[in-house]
C-alpha cells in the first residue's frame, strides 16, 4: 500500500525508536541508576566492617615475603635467581604499598594501630608514607570532584595525544630517585627555607597524577602527625644516601633494590592507566557514569590478582562502594552480579584483562576528535 507523503506517523505506545533516532549517551554522561544505587547499599550494608585480623596477616605476610626476597635478590649471585627472587619482592612489596588505598578509607579506630604498623613497615622504608595518600584520595572520590581539574587522581587519558601514554607509564620508572632526593633533601632544606616549604607540600606531597593539583597544607593534628612520619621518613633516605655513598650498601645492592622498587612504581602506574577509561573532559558526573568511567577485571580472570590487588581489580565497585573494605568486594560482587539484571549497567563496568583495557585506551588517543 503506498503512503501519501503528507501522511504522518505516529508509534504505539511502547514501540521501539528506529535504532538509528535512539540516542547515544557517552558513559560519562549517565545518569544515577537509583535501582543499581539502592540495590548495592542494601545487600552490601553487614560487609562494611573492616576485620583487622585480615589487614594484620596480610600485610605482615606481604611484607615478609617482600623484604625476604629483597634480601636474597641483592646478595645472590646467580642471575637467574636475583631475577626470580626479585619479581618476587617486587610483587610482594606492591601488595604491602598497595593497602595505602585502604588507609585513606577505613576507620583508623576499627584496625587499631594500622596506620602505626604500615608506615613503620612499608611507608617510611619504601619513602611513601600515609599522608601522602591520606587527605587526597578522598577529593578523587568526591561526586562533585571526580573526573573534574579538582581530582588529583584524573587526567582524561583517553583523549590526549598517543604520545602520552608511554611517557606516562616511562615516568613512573625515575619515582623511587624522585622520593629519595624529595626526602633526603627537599624535607630538610624546607625546613628552613619557608617559601620552598609551601612548594613541597603543595607540589611534592601527594600521589597525584593531575599536574595541575595543589595541596593545602595540613593543620592541627594532621599537621603533627605528618610531620612526625615525614622526619622519621626523610632520616631514613639521608641514611641511604650516606650509607650507599660511603660504601656500607654496595652499589650492586642498591642498583637491584632501586630497580625493584622502580618496577613497583611501574605496575602500579600500569594498574592506574587501566582503572578508569579516562573519557570525561572536566564536568562533574554522577555516580553511576563514574562506576562506568571505572574497570573492574573480575575473576575467573586470575592474573588481575597480582597486577590490581588489595581489592583493586573490583575499581568500579569501589567507587560504587567506597566504604567497603578490600576483604568484602569479591563477595559484594557475586552479590551484586547475581541480583542485578543483565542490562544494568553495572555488569557494564566488567573487563577480561589488562591487554583489552590497554588496547581499548591506546585506541582512543589514536581516534581523531
Amino acid at each position: 500500500m503506498d503512503i501519501p507523503m503528507n501522511t504522518s506517523l505516529s508509534l504505539a505506545r511502547g514501540a521501539a525508536l528506529p535504532v538509528a533516532d535512539i540516542p547515544v549517551v557517552p558513559r560519562h554522561r549517565a545518569a544515577d541508576d537509583k535501582a543499581m544505587l539502592r540495590t548495592a547499599a542494601d545487600l552490601t550494608r553487614e560487609l562494611n566492617p573492616p576485620r583487622p585480623a585480615i589487614y594484620w596477616a596480610d600485610l605482615i605476610a606481604s611484607v615478609m615475603i617482600g623484604y625476604g626476597a629483597l634480601a636474597i635478590a641483592v646478595s645472590a649471585a646467580a642471575t637467574w635467581l636475583v631475577v626470580i627472587a626479585g619479581v618476587a619482592s617486587m610483587l610482594a612489596l606492591y601488595r604491602a604499598i598497595s593497602f595505602i588505598h585502604e588507609l585513606s578509607h577505613i576507620k583508623h579506630a576499627a584496625v587499631p594501630g594500622f596506620r602505626f604498623g604500615w608506615n613503620a613497615l612499608v611507608g617510611v622504608p619504601m619513602l611513601t608514607p600515609s599522608f601522602m595518600y591520606e587527605g587526597v584520595h578522598n577529593l578523587h572520590h568526591a561526586k562533585t570532584r571526580y573526573g573534574t581539574s579538582e581530582d588529583p587522581e584524573y587526567l582524561p587519558l583517553a583523549l590526549m595525544k598517543p604520545w602520552t601514554l608511554p611517557v606516562f607509564i616511562v615516568v613512573s620508572a625515575l619515582a623511587p630517585l624522585a622520593l629519595l632526593f624529595r626526602y633526603a633533601v627537599l624535607s630538610p632544606v624546607s625546613v628552613i627555607v619557608p617559601p620552598l616549604r609551601k612548594l613541597v607540600v603543595e607540589r611534592y606531597s601527594a600521589l597525584a597524577i593531575n599536574p595541575s593539583f595543589r595541596r593545602r597544607a595540613p593543620d592541627g593534628e594532621a599537621k603533627a602527625l605528618w610531620n612526625r612520619i615525614e622526619a622519621a621518613a626523610s632520616l631514613w633516605a639521608i641514611a641511604i644516601v650516606v650509607m650507599t655513598a660511603t660504601g656500607v650498601i654496595p652499589l650492586r645492592a642498591f642498583g637491584i633494590a632501586f630497580a625493584i622498587v622502580s618496577a613497583v612504581a611501574v605496575t602500579n602506574q600500569v594498574r592506574t592507566l587501566v582503572a578508569h577509561l579516562w573519557e570525561n573532559e572536566g564536568e562533574p558526573m554522577t555516580v553511576t557514569a563514574q562506576y562506568l568511567d571505572s574497570v573492574n577485571v573480575p575473576p575467573p580472570v586470575l592474573l588481575p590478582a597480582l597486577w590490581a590487588p588489595v581489592g583493586l581489580r573490583y575499581h568500579a565497585l569501589h567507587h560504587l562502594l567506597p566504604g567497603l573494605p578490600y576483604h568484602a568486594l569479591g563477595e559484594a560482587y557475586r552479590r551484586l552480579s547475581a541480583a542485578l539484571e543483565e542490562d544494568s549497567p553495572f555488569h557494564q563496568s566488567n573487563y577480561r584483562g589488562l591487554p583489552g583495557l590497554v588496547g581499548k585506551i591506546a585506541r582512543s588517543t589514536m581516534t581523531l576528535r
